[in-house]
């Protein structure tokens, strides 16, 4: 879906922005600028299903994407969470195969399709640009197997804290929203996706999360306000996570 009410961009000032292709040439900009469409999607719109082939890869101008599995039950497991200024579908471009997962928007979100076929004319052109494209997605390849560690070597409420931690020092993926910090008072974060994705995000099922979140508040460590949680125990939380 594409929202009329939604402003317009500058394709090329914007893709030229984007450190992938900071190093290109106007010419080469030009020529990418012209494979590039602007995508809007509403909240709850999927961008692509589970299955689909893969036209290109997309930016995030604005807005929250959930890259996620579906069963046949109908269960989903949450793989990635992006927000502006990430990059995602570049690795399935050159496996010939299609979407692993389905990318649904969180929340009203302005996204980039950059055209498979200028990706592989710049990269045939341009070695600076494919090394890039290689570094973006070794970058995300690592962030995955440190989940997968995660997954398996730490506790529920290990993950529940380091991503709580990391979110309060703006290190949390798929998320814009700055940590408040008044001097003299402990910081406090907004959750930037629903309980329910976040769950899925860290490998747990909603009741384990609501009764780590419990947990921790019982314990003084934090104190939990809807989606606005107050880190009251920093040094207490990384002890947990450490």
């Amino acid at each position: 879906m594409n929202n009329p009410a939604a402003p317009r961009i500058n394709i090329a000032q914007t893709l030229r922005r984007l450190p992938l292709f900071s190093e290109i040439t106007d010419e080469q900009l030009a020529m990418l600028a012209t494979a590039t469409h602007e995508r809007d999607l509403a909240r709850g719109e999927i961008l692509f299903q589970q299955g689909d082939p893969p036209k290109g890869f997309y930016y995030v101008i604005g807005g929250q994407i959930k890259l996620a599995f579906a069963s046949r039950q109908g269960n989903e497991k949450v793989v990635e969470v992006l927000g502006p200024n990430q990059s995602f579908g570049e690795a399935v471009l050159f496996m010939d195969r299609n979407y692993p997962v389905f990318a649904e928007a969180l929340a009203d979100s302005q996204l980039l399709l950059i055209d498979r076929g200028v990706v592989f004319a710049l990269i045939e052109a341009d070695f600076h640009f494919a090394r890039a494209l290689l570094a973006g997605m070794a970058i995300r390849l690592h962030g995955m197997v440190r989940d997968v560690e995660a997954y398996s070597l730490n506790t529920g409420a290990q993950r529940v804290v380091s991503y709580l931690i990391s979110l309060g020092e703006g290190h949390a993926p798929g998320t814009s929203l700055p940590c408040s910090r008044v001097q003299g008072h402990p910081p406090m974060v907004t959750l930037p996706v629903s309980k329910h994705v976040l769950a899925s995000r860290l490998n747990l099922v909603p009741e384990t999360l609501s009764r780590i979140f419990h947990d921790l508040a019982d314990r003084g460590l934090i104190h939990v306000h809807g989606s606005d949680i107050t880190l009251t125990d920093v040094a207490g939380l990384r002890e947990i996570r450490d």
